[in-house]
């Protein structure tokens, strides 16, 4: 029964008695007696009574979906609300309900498009900064070292030290085209581009330990894409933010599918809110169907896991 009817059956049930002892035999005298009164009284007690009990079992689901509605979260997916109550609040629950299927939907089409934008944009700028700002460092180079063989003995140490910052110049835009654009990840496959990955973070401070299981299911490219790219958001955290001195990245096939494990040794998430890092490696899992989460490492530490589905682990390319 919808919460029209039953509100509006109570109520006429509560009529047609005020009705039957107006139109009965009993009589109020006047004065009216004291058992006259306690009769209307607890009358309109029970009809007080009553609709407070209808309206709040039937307004009970509405208060649930306004909970569910407060702590909707499109990054973390699958959470409904239960579809109970009437027949207007069930309806409403179930539009509720079909609305976040379509926006998560349409959230995961509109990320799976800024990502392949955003890492079409990022090979471009790997290429321009490889092809153009590289070659213009390594002919300064060059042209450098003429001077400083033709240079008088009292200028060679200059020269010298801007060859030497010129060179680190050249590294460090190389090492910013390869995290652009993991070219081994293409060449050699995911296991030897997370090996790498954990060399290059080892030699900024962090002890990166790797272990990668040799023999792996087949990934799609945007899924072994994600995976790289989770770890390597997953280290550079730990790197800015984390205080940790020790790190690792472990690859490894489990019941349900692939797990990338994240873990370091550092103070932890605590209270901090996420930021663009975290928010965009909830969307990179969104958009191959797979499962993020953040947590507290055992003893002290983040874990950062990803949790790669059988149906995608065995997708193959």
């Amino acid at each position: 029964m919808s919460l029209f009817w039953r509100i509006f059956s109570f109520n006429a049930v509560g009529l047609v008695l005020a009705a039957a002892l107006l139109l009965g035999p009993v009589t109020v005298s006047t004065p009216v007696a004291p058992a006259e009164a306690l009769v209307v009284v607890i009358g309109l007690a029970l009809l007080l009574v009553g609709n407070a009990i209808v309206l709040r079992l039937g307004l009970a689901p509405l208060r649930r979906l306004g909970r569910a509605m407060a702590t909707a979260d499109l990054l973390r997916p699958g959470a409904r609300a239960v579809v109970a109550g009437p027949a207007e609040a069930a309806e409403l629950i179930m539009t509720y309900n079909t609305m976040l299927d379509r926006l998560e939907g349409e959230r995961a089409a509109g990320a799976g498009r800024a990502l392949s934008a955003q890492e079409r944009e990022r090979h471009r700028i790997a290429r321009e900064l490889h092809d153009e700002v590289g070659q213009t460092l390594t002919a300064v180079l060059l042209q450098l070292k003429r001077v400083a063989d033709r240079a008088p003995e009292g200028l060679r140490e200059e020269v010298g030290q801007a060859q030497e910052a010129t060179r680190a110049g050249l590294d460090e835009i190389r090492r910013i085209a390869r995290r652009l654009r993991p070219g081994v990840l293409e060449e050699l496959g995911l296991s030897s581009a997370l090996r790498s990955l954990a060399a290059e973070f080892t030699t900024h401070g962090l002890t990166v330990r790797h272990d990668v299981s040799g023999e792996l299911p087949p990934l799609t490219e945007e899924s072994e894409l994600v995976v790289y790219r989770v770890a390597q958001e997953g280290l550079t955290n730990t790197a800015r933010h984390a205080s940790a001195d020790r790190a690792e990245v472990r690859l490894r096939p489990v019941a349900d599918g692939l797990e990338l494990l994240v873990r370091d040794n550092g103070k932890g998430i605590g209270t901090a809110v996420d930021g663009a890092g975290i928010s965009g490696m909830r969307e990179r899992a969104l958009l191959i169907g797979a499962r993020f989460s953040l947590a507290p490492a055992p003893g002290r530490g983040t874990d950062v896991r990803l949790l790669i589905p059988v149906a995608v682990a065995e997708g193959g390319r």
